[in-house]
């Protein structure tokens, strides 16, 4: 008896020990706590100034200041700035700013709009027909599989890339703005995609049945186009209904008015731009994480369900300044996108490593780079805009860059955004540029089969 007594307390000592191995006990919280002396004059300036202001207002970086102007040597000719409101269509936005100038330039025009709200129709009924097209395909599988985990997570979203833009004017034409005008919930989508989430999962669940049945194809097919009327139904009541055909007139800047045609979607498009083709353009991406030259492609990464998945090249920076400072010097912007939360500063429209020190303010040290970032999820690419303006010194090296953004006019430096070339080097992510940019060697790589990654790979994250 006596000895089972000690064998209990034996394993109840052990236990206690085990118990605190790694968790935060008195000694630890002793040791963290004498780290950091309460008394100390400058931690008490410090505690009292940071929680009571916000944290850029104090991590400002007053030596910087002023250090970068908006004057550039290279710039490409645009005109006005777009806002996407509260929506997450930058990248429709960028691509769409992308074409605007050689539209105002060829029909003399003080300003032209093509309709976000007509592709963003056609995006969520695609984004839809393809979320059950996947969940069709996966319903062998169970619901946690990681595949299905992922699907059910993202039925629907309005981020997107340059190729889900490519995808739709390609198979929907474009539109003016006075075609399709915005709506509310076209500039405020958070509800709608809310609502369009509730109905698809629910769908989906429906469909997914039918599925693991002995129901054929046709079926399956009829249940699924019963089910997409519904979201027809929620995106017409929500965004009006995309027109068909529709009369159009230009009216230049020196008031000249022109002879009102009749136009589809696909007319006006090819009309307008007969000489543009997505097929002409590549998507180019810096990512330190995987291997230079050679193609990748994300499973998943589109909306159309017939459309291409998001395919790139994957280059070093230089590389990458050495065919977009081409580009500006030909006079044609490019959508690309950046992480550009990152040393942001709002008022006076800049993007510099430089604008906030916050290892000072907390005399904390922040020391990952580009590859540790993205890896550890603590970086990526957010956001779409129109790569515009280059400076250059003395050896035509680039210095600086300048972005056309679409928050409106009131956001940064009259709606642009100015950058560093180093910032250029730790948050820019994405280029999208015309192949004739580019040298052989990069276009040799188009020959590779892509390297299919899974569609929740970091570099999935889509622009907003």
């Amino acid at each position: 008896m006596k000895k089972y007594i000690v064998f209990l307390f034996m394993m109840s000592f052990v236990g206690s020990i085990y118990a605190q191995n790694g968790t935060l006990n008195e000694t630890v919280i002793q040791e963290i706590r004498g780290s950091y002396d309460n008394t100390d004059p400058d931690n008490k300036a410090l505690m009292n100034a940071i929680s009571n202001n916000k944290i850029n207002d104090l991590a400002i970086n007053r030596n910087n200041v002023g250090k970068v102007d908006h004057h550039f040597k290279y710039k490409v000719n645009v005109t006005g700035i777009t806002n996407q409101e509260s929506s997450g269509r930058c990248w429709m936005f960028t691509s769409l700013n992308s074409l605007r100038p050689e539209v105002i330039e060829k029909y003399n025009l003080s300003d032209f709009r093509f309709s976000e709200n007509y592709l963003y129709f056609w995006d969520m009924m695609e984004k839809s027909n393809l979320f059950f097209e996947a969940v069709i395909e996966n319903s062998d599988k169970p619901m946690d599989d990681r595949k299905n985990d992922w699907l059910f997570s993202n039925p629907i979203g309005d981020g997107g890339v340059w190729n889900s833009f490519s995808n739709l004017v390609e198979k929907y034409g474009l539109v003016p703005a006075s075609a399709m005008p915005e709506t509310h919930h076209s500039s405020n989508t958070a509800f709608l995609r809310k609502i369009l989430k509730r109905k698809l999962r629910e769908q989906a669940l429906e469909l997914r049945e039918l599925a693991k049945t002995k129901a054929s194809a046709e079926q399956i097919q009829a249940q699924k186009t019963e089910m997409l009327q519904a979201i027809y139904r929620i995106l017409a009541l929500s965004l009006g209904e995309p027109p068909t055909e529709f009369s159009y007139r230009f009216i230049d800047k020196d008031g000249k008015i022109g002879a009102t045609k009749t136009y589809t979607p696909l007319s006006f498009y090819n009309a307008l731009l007969p000489e543009y083709s997505p097929k002409d353009y590549v998507m180019l991406m810096n990512d330190p994480t995987r291997e230079y030259y050679k193609l990748y492609e994300i499973e998943y990464d589109r909306n159309v369900m017939e459309g291409k998945n998001w395919t790139y090249i994957n280059l070093p920076n230089d590389k990458f300044k050495q065919f977009a400072v081409a580009s500006i010097k030909a006079n044609e912007g490019m959508y690309a996108s950046c992480d550009v939360g990152k040393q942001l500063s709002k008022d006076a429209g800049t993007l510099d490593m430089n604008n906030f020190d916050y290892g000072s303010l907390y005399g904390v040290d922040f020391t990952m780079d580009k590859r540790e970032r993205i890896i550890s999820k603590e970086s990526g690419s957010s956001h779409a805009m129109l790569l515009m303006a280059v400076d250059v010194d003395e050896n035509e090296n680039p210095t600086k860059w300048q972005f056309e953004n679409s928050w409106g006019p009131s956001y940064g430096n009259d709606g642009y955004l100015s950058f560093t070339d180093e910032w250029f080097n730790e948050y820019m992510f994405r280029l999208v540029i015309h192949k004739k940019f580019l040298d052989k060697s990069t276009l040799k790589v188009l020959d590779q089969k892509p390297i299919k990654l899974p569609p929740w790979d970091p570099m999935f994250m889509q622009d907003k």
